[in-house]
């Protein structure tokens, strides 16, 4: 191609971009005027308070700085917190192993020896090579003759 015909391309589609430019504001204000009586979605103005369908559900760095701040909350003691982010984690990453092991430590702590063996568990199904995994079966078999005991009880 010569410089001409280069030149000339790119005034039109330059012009062809002005065009829409200008027609985008029309064609959302006739959009916008079209649907009166169609619910308008409130806005949300605390992000903290989004609901989980709101977020996007394959979000790696949403799942990395969930399993970061459940981490913190882990080693700080709350165990509701810590629990909840891993769960998001979990969710913003489907097939992500980690939060599920950090969850089960966390299930533990509180007392949910039954969920613990399902994060446990579903940890070692994501992660089979996992180094840790005689450790993890350990703590699966403690937990489970725990909840063997307790039903012999009730």
């Amino acid at each position: 191609m010569n410089h001409a015909t280069l030149k000339r391309r790119l005034v039109l589609l330059t012009t062809a971009l002005a065009a829409i430019y200008a027609a985008t504001p029309v064609l959302l204000f006739a959009q916008s005027s079209s649907s009166k009586d169609a619910p308008k979605p409130k806005p949300n103005t605390d992000s903290a308070t989004q609901n989980a369908s709101d977020q996007p559900m394959w979000d790696p760095l949403r799942a990395e700085r969930d399993l970061q701040v459940g981490q913190f909350y882990l080693h700080k003691g709350d165990l509701d917190a810590a629990i909840d982010r891993f769960q998001d984690a979990a969710k913003a990453k489907p097939g992500y192993a980690i939060p599920f092991r950090f969850l089960g430590e966390a299930q533990e702590k509180k007392g949910l020896k039954r969920d613990a063996i399902q994060s446990y568990t579903r940890y070692l199904d994501l992660y089979p090579q996992a180094e840790d995994k005689s450790k993890i079966e350990k703590k699966i078999e403690k937990l489970r003759s725990e909840v063997a005991k307790s039903k012999k009880k009730s």
